[in-house]
């Protein structure tokens, strides 16, 4: 395996972006793909380490989810007015065998991105804990809107956070509204810290891993730090079957060892670059 360190060569970029080249590919994407479209990551450089509501709090009680939503009403309003970025649009035009992403906020299906996986939902859906109805985050921020009148132009100021949260301490008073089909706990249909991917998404990644065996190809990892094993372990899988892998991502990840090539660097350009 041929690593780099630092930041990497030029010979290594070449070399990474030539192994790739005219190879059946599958692609995971982290929050690091999303940065150019204005949306902070959670672990690269300049990113402020901090602590993501959890499933177990979430259902812990209502001051827990008053907390959550009066923070996400603001960030969402952000987020959804993002855009694809060049890397976006790089891996919709080049249409690997399966995207996996572990992103939640839907800029690869704007950008026309067809086989993929959101690995982690997406926050523009909502689900009903009680009756698992799924609606429109569109229509809960609406409501939220009318339930609670100048909130975000209040907050308008405060700083987002790569889930579309916000760091926002004082979120007494604001209003949480009911799923309207059974009165019951609406949640954002993503897997929260604490939560199981579901299987049926976790198989079909393993699938399209598993297949790169067989015709030559190769995992290419862009913008994730692989902190969390629902990503790591298709990098792990890819490594044990002798698949090629290539991490893209600035600064270290904990896949580096796996790699045959890392290289630190944006998304974008090099999505560019490998699209030709």
């Amino acid at each position: 395996m041929i690593h780099s360190s630092g930041t990497t060569t030029t010979d290594g970029r070449t070399a990474a972006l030539a192994l790739l080249a005219d190879r059946p590919l599958v692609v995971l994407t982290g929050a690091g793909l999303s940065t150019d479209s204005g949306i902070p990551d959670y672990r690269g450089p300049g990113s402020v380490a901090r602590q993501p509501m959890t499933y177990q709090e979430f259902v812990s009680g209502h001051a827990s989810r008053q907390r959550y939503w009066a923070r996400s009403h603001v960030g969402w309003g952000r987020m959804r007015a993002a855009d694809p970025n060049p890397g976006h649009r790089a891996l919709a035009a080049l249409d690997p065998t399966l995207l996996i992403t572990q992103n939640v906020d839907g800029l690869h299906e704007q950008a026309g991105s067809r086989s993929l996986v959101a690995l982690h939902g997406r926050i523009a859906e909502v689900v009903c804990l009680d009756c698992r109805t799924t609606s429109p985050r569109a229509d809960l921020h609406a409501r939220m809107t009318v339930l609670n009148p100048g909130w975000v132009e209040e907050h308008r100021d405060v700083d987002v956070r790569p889930d579309g949260d916000v760091a926002l301490e004082e979120t007494a008073g604001f209003v949480v509204p009911d799923c309207e089909a059974c009165g019951g706990i609406l949640k954002p249909h993503v897997v929260f810290f604490g939560e199981n991917v579901p299987k049926d998404r976790v198989q079909r990644c393993y699938d399209a891993v598993e297949s790169l065996a067989a015709t030559d190809g190769a995992l290419l990892v862009a913008g994730s730090s692989l902190a969390v094993m629902s990503g790591l372990r298709f990098v792990k899988r890819a490594a044990k079957n002798g698949t090629p892998v290539v991490i893209v991502n600035r600064g270290t990840t904990r896949g580096d060892e796996l790699a045959t090539y890392t290289v630190d660097a944006g998304c974008s350009g090099f999505l560019t670059d490998l699209l030709g």
